[in-house]
């Protein structure tokens, strides 16, 4: 497959050892271009490079206790670009974290654990078909 036609997708977590699992089982999938972020400020530099998804950390204050957490990350992202799909990720399994994020804009919210990789995969499988027929409806709705 040509780069160009693979996802650029964003990872972002301060857990090293977690984003290199994902980012292994992503490229092992073959559609994806996939860059990893340890914070939420390379991650927000580094959005001229035009990500498609963003799977963002809710925690981010591992390495760096004054870092940028999730929500501000998404918040930060949301004010240059709002058309960015960002699926929020934590190990936190509270209902009114996982509203917090979808009030904030995210698309979805995953709990980290042994199956977050196949609702990560179905998650995207599911944005980018809904993308694809909001754009088609709006290509009809043009036309009318």
């Amino acid at each position: 497959m040509k780069k160009e036609n693979k996802v650029k997708l964003f990872l972002v977590d301060d857990d090293a050892v977690f984003l290199k699992a994902l980012e292994i089982e992503f490229l092992y999938e073959g559609d994806f271009d996939v860059e990893t972020y340890p914070t939420g400020e390379l991650c927000v530099k580094n959005l001229n490079k035009k990500p498609d998804v963003i799977i963002l950390d809710y925690h981010l204050d591992g390495i760096d206790k004054s870092a940028m957490n999730g929500l501000t990350t998404l918040d930060q992202i949301k004010k240059i670009d709002s058309s960015i799909p960002i699926i929020m990720l934590s190990s936190q399994d509270q209902i009114d974290i996982a509203v917090q994020c979808i009030h904030h804009d995210a698309f979805d919210y995953v709990v980290k654990s042994e199956t977050a990789f196949v609702r990560l995969r179905k998650l995207l499988t599911t944005l980018f078909l809904y993308k694809r027929m909001k754009k088609e409806l709006n290509w009809y709705m043009e036309r009318m």
